[in-house]
């Protein structure tokens, strides 16, 4: 995609994927998000934890553009994201890809993988023919053939159609993509396999991740940094390991404990 800027390749890689500063979000009279302050490395996975209703999805949806601050900056790829309007808002949105928890919900039960996955190349035309090398491949890249292509979403299990919600934001290769809970409605073993995929991809792959989840055992495995969330404030951050070793703040201490089998947990 061509940008606005003229960012040589290093200069490009020392840019952040993303950065937040001073977000806040409001609906309506409720204040949801508060002082928003988060800054995701090109290249880099970082979790984002906390209880329902502590803001991690609004955040996360906020990123993509489905919500709009209140005040303050989010900045991808060193562009304000908030202050975009028209064309240049539609080109960044291929900047950054949202994954569902659901992903059913997300994947029309009357087209193909195929002509889903072709759509998020060429929204337009969504011809999966013209697009097919990229679409194999894309499938491949999660564990799963070409005779994807010609079914539909209800053919598939619940990890099988995370799997293609991930492909399809793979795909256009952007510089951040958004994981919301995408585990949480799997069983433990079919978590396993997803967090297997997605630690295999890392070296491959360019893009960025915040990754929601209430699993802390899971972002363990996936995450390179860790923010907490509670009430609508990231009340603290850091590497996953130092933050779980020696957490700084008291709800954070709280949700390490709350933790089965804490502390030294694992997903297995």
């Amino acid at each position: 995609m061509t940008t606005t800027t003229t960012l040589d390749a290093a200069a490009l890689s020392a840019t952040p994927a993303a950065e937040v500063r001073n977000l806040n979000v409001s609906f309506g009279p409720a204040h949801v998000l508060h002082d928003i302050n988060l800054r995701v490395p090109a290249n880099t996975v970082i979790g984002l934890v906390g209880e329902s209703g502590s803001g991690k999805s609004t955040l996360g949806k906020t990123l993509v553009g489905i919500n709009r601050a209140s005040s303050g900056d989010v900045f991808i790829a060193g562009e304000d994201f908030t202050k975009m309007r028209g064309r240049r808002m539609r080109q960044m949105r291929r900047e950054v890809q949202y994954i569902p928890q659901d992903p059913y919900s997300s994947l029309s039960p009357r087209r193909t993988i195929g002509q889903t996955l072709a759509e998020a190349l060429d929204p337009r035309r969504g011809n999966h023919t013209a697009h097919h090398d990229t679409i194999v491949a894309a499938l491949e890249e999660v564990k799963l053939d070409a005779t994807a292509i010609e079914k539909y979403p209800h053919e598939f299990s619940g990890g099988q159609r995370q799997r293609i919600a991930i492909a399809r934001a793979l795909m256009l290769r952007p510089r951040l993509i958004i994981a919301d809970e995408i585990t949480s409605a799997l069983d433990v073993s079919v978590q396993a396999e997803i967090i297997r995929m997605l630690r295999g991809l890392r070296g491959t792959v360019d893009s960025a991740m915040l990754f929601i989840s209430h699993n802390l055992a899971v972002v363990q495995q996936v995450c390179d940094d860790v923010a907490v969330m509670s009430n609508g404030v990231i009340v603290e951050q850091g590497p996953v390991a130092s933050v779980y070793r020696n957490p700084q703040h008291e709800y954070t201490a709280e949700l390490l404990a709350s933790v089965p089998g804490a502390p030294g947990f694992t997903l297995d």
